[in-house]
């Protein structure tokens, strides 16, 4: 319960009663002229997994540890949380399984974040991902590191300090439609998350202090949040600083050291992603746990991609996509938006999907970026 610094004092003055009180924020001297005895309570992590297991009356026949790791519930929610999860089972007539847990969990972890990002229900997994072996491998650790960070930071004592939270933050970088926000959908599907899309660039105002103010917003409702936090185009807050020649830069300098000083003092999971990597300051860099470089598909890469987005569409038997792999030069992101117009000329006469199809649906990829078609010549 907030209370206002009138009321506090009121509170106060009646010195024989012990007052205590309980806020989300630290005590400011300014709502009472009395010095309390302050005290800053920590997260109960440690206790989650025993109110779990408690609250679900019997020890399921899964991992419960890992399953609510990436959840960090008071525990009244997780009472409740527990009691939906034993009704989807129940409805569902099976028994108590992963899925019902992490369901009844993300919504005890909805929020008010809906008002400033854009909330991603993740419906994929690490099987929809082609990608190099390095960045999978990084992919991988980041949710081993969102999974067991207070354990490893917690329990192992290894926190950073300095004002660091147990957060987990990382970058992902490459050219648009490489991937970086499908592997964040990923990561989250894996931790079983909700996905909330921040754009930096809509967050970014002209007027001086708006900026901050509109993070904070963000940060504020995060904090009440399990879920993974991506913010797109990085570039807009952390490109490399430049001389301060004017009150534009340095207003620039100082929101993106409020950003960075929040993404550290962070307890949840943020992502950062950029089209260039060049682009963004070291120094900010360097405070990251993972920098993950999203290449451009090579053939053999935009080979699996065009097969994976056809392995659902009615295809003919012969759709020969070996030649559109090697002569159009395109992102995956782009490629899924060439299947999806094959799919649509093939819809529109009532029958499968043919290398015409793909070939035209490429070729629109191109024309939509400006570039020149294999094939057709100058325009």
């Amino acid at each position: 319960m907030f209370l206002c610094g009138s009321l506090v004092r009121e509170l106060a003055a009646a010195t024989d009663v012990p007052v205590l009180l309980a806020a989300p924020r630290p005590y400011d001297p300014q709502w009472c002229d009395q010095d309390p005895l302050a005290l800053d309570v920590p997260a109960q992590h440690t206790g989650a997994l025993h109110a779990w297991s408690a609250a679900l009356e019997e020890e399921p026949d899964f991992d419960l540890a890992a399953t609510v790791a990436p959840y960090h519930l008071p525990g009244d929610r997780i009472a409740r949380a527990a009691h939906t999860a034993l009704s989807l089972a129940r409805f569902d007539g099976t028994p108590l399984s992963p899925a019902h847990v992490r369901l009844a969990a993300r919504q005890q972890s909805a929020s008010g974040l809906e008002q400033h990002a854009r909330r991603i229900r993740p419906a994929v997994d690490w099987q929809d991902l082609v990608l190099p072996e390095r960045p999978l491998t990084q992919l991988r650790e980041l949710a081993l590191r969102a999974r067991h960070r207070d354990r490893v930071l917690g329990d192992w004592r290894l926190s950073a300090g300095g004002g660091r939270g147990r957060g987990v933050l990382g970058l992902f970088a490459g050219e648009s439609g490489t991937g970086k926000t499908l592997s964040a959908e990923v990561v989250a599907a894996e931790l079983g998350l909700d996905l909330y899309v921040v754009q930096l660039s809509s967050v970014v105002d002209k007027y001086v202090g708006e900026t901050e103010k509109n993070l904070e917003r963000i940060f504020t409702e995060a904090d009440r949040t399990d879920a993974v936090l991506l913010f797109d185009e990085a570039d807009a807050v952390f490109g490399k600083r430049s001389e301060v020649k004017d009150a534009h830069d340095r207003y620039a300098n100082m929101e993106s050291a409020y950003l960075l000083q929040r993404l550290e003092s962070f307890d949840g999971i943020a992502l950062l992603t950029t089209n260039l990597r060049a682009n963004i300051d070291e120094a900010f860099t360097r405070r990251l746990d993972l920098v993950v470089d999203f290449p451009f598909p090579d053939v053999g890469q935009r080979l699996a991609l065009w097969r994976h987005s056809l392995s659902h569409v009615p295809c003919v038997e012969d759709i020969q996509l070996t030649a559109v792999a090697s002569d159009f030069e395109l992102a995956g992101g782009s490629i899924r938006s060439a299947v999806v117009t094959a799919a649509y000329l093939a819809a529109g006469r009532d029958g499968l999907v043919t290398p015409t199809d793909v070939l035209e649906g490429a070729r629109r990829e191109y024309r939509k970026a400006g570039r020149l078609v294999p094939g057709e010549g100058a325009w």
